[in-house]
């Protein structure tokens, strides 16, 4: 037995040891690994997928003969580099990998002290993940309307409804498209309201040189498997700017647990979250894990030439699209908005078209298009009725939002589509459109 002395692996510091304590309670073996490949890279039919996989399990059976053990599977190095990963590209002072977005605004809606009876100002049109935190505690959500030509949150509307008892804006980056930032952090400034982006679909894009997310108190991204890049199908980054909440980060996302501190004969001792108002936040357990880590790096070293190739193909949709007279584009990128396309913004004017999206997203299905109207506006969930919400009421003050969803706009998919399945979108809606005009 070798007398290397060692701590192992283990969450907490054990001192060294003969026999070290393995955060790792069961090993994964090659057998294991080889399943794992199988499942990221599955048999698609291909006659040569055979012989091909069984190359690869022979080469991890002599791998296994001669390599070690991940022992260590949760928050760990490769954890700690994507988070510096994360400061260095968002520009960001802080940042945490959490188990998802939603945890991660529940953790930035703690620190900024909002509780029952706050009211936080969205959009109307959003996912229900931004409001699932206030409405779980109590606080009031107020919806703002939305910019026409972007879906994202209009300022002007935003402005119109802080009252007294705001404590939050909550910017979302519809698709990706950049949320005019400048005037939400005048608004911020001038009542003393803390902001965090929700730019679950924002990751990578830019507004006026600064990177989405990086612009509020708070703010994150998505890293689901439906989004730009994942962390192996869940995950969430969360950024902070401020250093009383950004060195609560670590302990916010572990139930509070204070490797600085120790009770009497323990290990650790368990600290409070403080708000900005200097009051005790109770953390819950929003741990990721070190593989999702490792996948998460690997997808941020493409990230910028993801985006350029959904660039590519916006690009392209709006140089056919914008020909056919009553379809309205999606805003281009510019010097000083730069987006992630992570959903193409399809705008049509009913007038002109001779019918609404209602009927245009009928006649793109039967054509082969996927096409979703991202997301239904708030306040028409059950959710909102159950819970005392005036539904109608609240329609009346988002106009915009009445009109665009149910008239006039969707949302294509923008994932690396072949050249051939580009044109096909492409040509597909000029011809509903022409169908549409005709009568058809």
């Amino acid at each position: 037995m070798s007398e290397k002395k060692s701590g192992g692996d283990f969450r907490y510091s054990v001192g060294e040891s003969k026999v070290p304590w393995h955060a790792v309670g069961e090993f994964f073996n090659g057998s294991d690994a080889l399943n794992l490949v199988r499942f990221l890279l599955p048999d698609n039919g291909d006659p040569e997928y055979a012989a091909a996989y069984q190359q690869a399990a022979d080469a991890l059976a002599k791998l296994e003969n001669v390599a070690g053990r991940a022992t260590k599977l949760t928050l760990g190095q490769n954890v700690a580099a994507a988070e510096q990963k994360a400061v260095e590209y968002f520009g960001s002072k802080y940042a945490c990998f959490v188990d998802n977005w939603t945890g991660g605004m529940e953790i930035a809606y703690k620190l900024a002290g909002l509780k029952a009876g706050d009211e936080v100002i969205m959009p109307a049109v959003t996912f229900i993940a931004t409001m699932a935190y206030p409405l779980s505690i109590g606080a009031k959500i107020v919806f703002a309307d939305i910019d026409p030509e972007t879906i994202n949150m209009d300022p002007a509307d935003v402005a119109r409804k802080i009252t007294p008892k705001t404590k939050m804006i909550v910017p979302v980056h519809l698709g990706g498209y950049p949320v005019d930032m400048d005037p939400i952090m005048e608004l911020a400034k001038k009542h003393d309201l803390f902001v965090m982006e929700d730019a679950a679909h924002g990751m990578g894009g830019m507004y006026k040189g600064k990177k989405l997310g990086a612009i509020g108190n708070f703010g994150g991204f998505s890293l689901h498997e439906v989004k730009n890049i994942n962390s192996l199908g869940e995950g969430g980054v969360l950024l902070a700017n401020d250093d009383f909440a950004g060195k609560q980060l670590a302990n916010a996302r572990f139930l509070g647990l204070d490797f600085t501190r120790k009770i009497k004969d323990w290990l650790y001792d368990i600290s409070p979250l403080i708000d900005r108002f200097g009051n005790i936040q109770v953390a819950q357990n929003h741990s990721v894990t070190e593989i999702q880590a490792v996948g998460l790096l690997l997808q941020m070293q493409r990230l910028d030439e993801i985006i350029a190739i959904r660039r590519k193909a916006a690009e392209y949709m709006n140089s056919v699209l914008s020909q056919e007279k009553g379809i309205l584009v999606e805003k281009a990128d510019t010097a000083e908005t730069y987006g992630t396309h992570h959903l193409y913004l399809l705008r049509i004017d009913p007038e002109i078209c001779g019918g609404n999206i209602q009927t245009l997203s009928k006649k793109l299905a039967e054509k082969g298009l996927t096409n979703i109207t991202h997301f239904g506006p708030m306040y028409r969930f059950k959710i909102m009725k159950d819970m005392g919400y005036d539904e109608e009421a609240i329609a009346a003050t988002c106009p915009n939002t009445e009109r665009m969803f149910y008239h006039s706009y969707t949302h294509l998919p923008l994932y690396p589509l072949t050249e051939e399945q580009l044109v096909y979108q492409a040509k597909a809606v000029v011809e509903a459109v022409r169908e549409m005009k005709a009568g058809k």
